[in-house]
């Protein structure tokens, strides 16, 4: 018989102590989260390998090589969207399995629901008949968007992945983001999981730089908790919606970093903390539109505030 040499799998990490942020925070996530979710937080904070977050991924894929079945919880349905595609990169991404056959099919799909100009459409035709959330409208002939081009751009660019649709896409993304005079902060946060990844660096550097100008002029990021109600909240934003230093720059190498202070990321993160609910997850601060929408956005929250607190030498246990 061969002898097995498969490589032994690595120790789990030890149990954080029993009262501390993480610790609550996998309570949490084992009480209430989907299997991807679970698997994420397995990954990321016990030691699990890549390969079952995979697993879980493929439920959500389709025979188009998109992604659909409410990956992205408010977009509710089978068929394939953006959206969720762009989900799926974002959790390929972090267990460093964004490439391959893969991520192939899925720049195919991307390619197939481009606009004229190579972008993605925020929400394309055929999400019609199936629930949605209402600030996610449905129409016939959607323009480009950054807030869905930008971060897929971002991430298939930091993992040097290559298709014909980039270029244009990436065209794109350019011409939106050096473009804007005035934004929003989901528009923003688009715009910088780009430039964070963008080939060109000293474009991109330049780009951002503009941008912080923009976010500050227009008090776009609350830099004192403490006096939240003097900052204005964009229209149509939930109330309560309001962005932070530690939404825009999510760990301290993204050239977002820049726009915020110390003192200003400190008390960013502090609050970021202290916005951790009884039951050991984080709160979702847009629209909720729908039960089961907020009970499944609220493990992905409650996994990326713990990621952003580690980035930054927080202890969450």
């Amino acid at each position: 018989m061969a002898e097995n040499r498969s490589s032994p799998t690595p120790p789990t990490p030890p149990a954080p102590p029993a009262h501390s942020p993480l610790a609550r925070a996998e309570h949490f996530v084992w009480l209430t989260a989907r299997v991807l979710e679970q698997r994420l937080f397995a990954y990321h904070f016990r030691g699990g390998d890549a390969g079952p977050v995979e697993t879980a991924l493929d439920a959500y894929r389709n025979e188009d090589g998109g992604y659909g079945h409410a990956l992205e919880p408010d977009l509710r349905g089978p068929v394939s969207q953006p959206r969720h595609t762009a989900h799926a990169l974002r959790v390929l991404d972090a267990v460093g399995r964004c490439g391959g056959q893969r991520v192939e099919r899925m720049c195919r799909y991307l390619t197939s629901v481009s606009t004229p100009e190579g972008a993605l459409p925020a929400v394309p035709p055929s999400r019609r008949g199936y629930p949605g959330a209402p600030f996610v409208p449905v129409v016939d002939d959607p323009p480009g968007d950054l807030l869905a081009t930008g971060p897929v751009v971002g991430v298939l660019h930091r993992n040097e992945v290559w298709h014909a649709w980039l270029f244009r896409a990436t065209d794109f993304c350019w011409q939106a983001t050096e473009s804007l005079r005035t934004s929003h902060p989901y528009e923003v946060t688009a715009a910088v999981a780009f430039l964070d990844a963008a080939p060109d660096r000293p474009r991109a550097e330049a780009a951002a730089g503009r941008l912080g100008r923009l976010v500050r002029e227009h008090r776009l990021a609350v830099l004192d908790p403490d006096d939240l109600d003097t900052y204005p909240l964009s229209p149509g934003y939930a109330p309560g919606g309001h962005h932070f230093p530690h939404d825009y720059a999510r760990h301290p190498r993204s050239l977002a970093r820049a726009w915020f202070t110390d003192d200003e990321m400190a008390r960013s993160l502090d609050f970021l903390a202290a916005g951790q609910e009884d039951d050991g997850g984080w709160p979702v601060r847009r629209h909720q539109w729908a039960p089961a929408p907020t009970l499944e956005a609220r493990p992905e929250v409650t996994l990326q505030a713990l990621r952003t607190l580690r980035a930054y030498g927080r202890c969450v246990g």
